[in-house]
């Protein structure tokens, strides 16, 4: 073992640090924990970084005694606000392990036995798509940076004289990551009007189409509302026009992993690139988004980086740095990589339908609750419903109030200019009748 000179190991702070990692892993997080104010945080960790240091023991107590505390379990069954997380067992350890490992993974040369495996998995979700086995792309940190590199690459594609204006045409439930991608790249959007279920038709859109538009943003699983978008009739559109088509599934595009519901995004076979997030319903840890080009080609060609520093790489191997705007990364697919490698396919289309189904049976508890009302839903496993007699402050105080005590994780979202509750259920052990229960408390 190599002794550490200027900054020497602590065995017993080490032993500390994997005993609370491996009890982490196995009991998963306290739901009570949340967000605190910045007052109670600076009087919990004080001035914590000094000259001198404290010993690492201390200093991980202030990470356990006090940012623990502050978080939001995301990761739990109870947590059905936005979109959260369900990361497995075996995906959470093998992280550890990851950070561990420290892999440069940004090109061939320092990580190729993990961009191999990475690309194993990129290669399941673009079968999944029913494309060919030459796509391929990159996982980077989230869908908002994938999205801006898919849409980059589409841009880059662009073979016909320059617009005036460059243009993306997208869903009015278009994720807010793509109006942060246009105002990165100073193109406009062409809002289509989403219809009574949130969903884009290709009818809608041909009619919102105009000049200078190098792409179109369909949604396959709405974050908001779990709308899909028409792929079909999109890729229609697209291919009359000769632009790219770039599905934003980020986070339904999960449930291709299930037979049954993969039914619901026939056209995706059809589009240019398409992101979806492992993090979110492919039982992964934060932070992974796959993105995924049908021609890697064109990623590469919008994104390899130039440089003297960069001349003695392998410019014929596989760099995810090529295909997305990056050059440092860390290999932050591995841990969907070895998930699946562990549980196989099999088991994640069986978790990715068993969450469906709890949707379905919670959007039928609600519908036969009274002073509940269902919305809408579930579309992929998004169910938008109402309180009729309780809303603005006392249902904010209602949802503090099951949030501080651990029962449920759910908050208000607005829908049609409405105030309303949403679940989102990504995770399998979610159970329906503690769900119940604590919403029937709404009457």
């Amino acid at each position: 073992m190599t002794q550490r000179l200027t900054f020497p190991a602590d065995e017993a702070a080490l032993d500390s640090i994997l005993s609370w990692t491996r009890e982490r892993i196995l009991s998963g997080p306290d739901p009570r924990n949340g967000a605190q104010s910045q007052a109670v945080l600076e009087a919990a960790l004080g001035n914590a970084i000094t000259p001198d240091g404290i010993e690492a023991t201390r200093a991980f107590a202030l990470f356990t005694d006090s940012i623990i505390p502050s978080i939001r379990p995301f990761n739990h069954p109870t947590s059905l606000a936005f979109v959260a997380a369900a990361p497995t067992p075996a995906s959470l350890a093998f992280d550890a392990a990851l950070g561990a490992a420290e892999i440069f993974a940004g090109n061939w040369d320092g990580g190729s036995g993990a961009i191999h495996a990475e690309n194993q998995a990129l290669s399941w979700l673009a079968s999944l798509a029913g494309w060919p086995s030459s796509a391929g792309g990159a996982f980077v940190s989230g869908g908002t940076l994938g999205n801006l590199s898919a849409l980059h690459a589409a841009r880059a594609a662009w073979t016909k004289e320059r617009p005036d204006r460059w243009r993306i045409l997208c869903s009015s439930e278009a994720h807010s990551s793509i109006a942060a991608v246009a105002r990165v790249m100073d193109a406009e959007l062409v809002m289509v009007d989403a219809d009574a279920c949130g969903s884009m038709s290709g009818a809608a859109a041909r009619a919102a189409m105009t000049s200078g538009v190098f792409a179109i943003v369909g949604n396959a699983g709405a974050t908001n509302c779990g709308a899909i978008d028409d792929l079909e009739g999109l890729a229609n559109l697209a291919a009359e026009h000769d632009i790219w088509l770039h599905v934003d599934g980020a986070y339904g595009l999960a449930a291709l992993g299930d037979p049954e519901t993969r039914k619901a995004f026939n056209g995706i076979e059809r589009a240019d690139s398409f992101i979806v997030d492992p993090h979110k319903w492919l039982f992964a840890p934060y932070d992974s988004c796959a993105l995924v080009y049908r021609d890697p080609i064109k990623g590469a060609q919008a994104h390899g980086q130039q440089g003297a520093y960069l001349d003695t790489l392998d410019h014929t191997a596989w760099n995810p740095s090529d295909y997305a705007l990056q050059l440092t990364r860390r290999a932050r697919g591995l841990p969907l990589w070895f998930s699946l490698v562990t549980y196989g396919t099999q088991a994640y289309a069986q978790a990715i339908a068993k969450t469906v189904q709890i949707a379905r049976d919670l959007a039928c508890e609600i519908d036969a609750t009274p002073n509940l009302e269902l919305l809408l839903g579930p579309q992929l496993t998004v169910v938008l419903f109402k309180a009729t007699n309780l809303k603005g402050p006392e249902l904010a105080e209602w949802c503090e109030v099951q949030r501080r005590s651990g029962a449920l994780l759910c908050l208000p979202t607005k829908w049609r200019g409405e105030e309303v509750l949403r679940l989102c259920i990504v995770n399998p052990e979610t159970d329906t009748n503690h769900v119940m229960n604590v919403l029937r408390t709404l009457t």
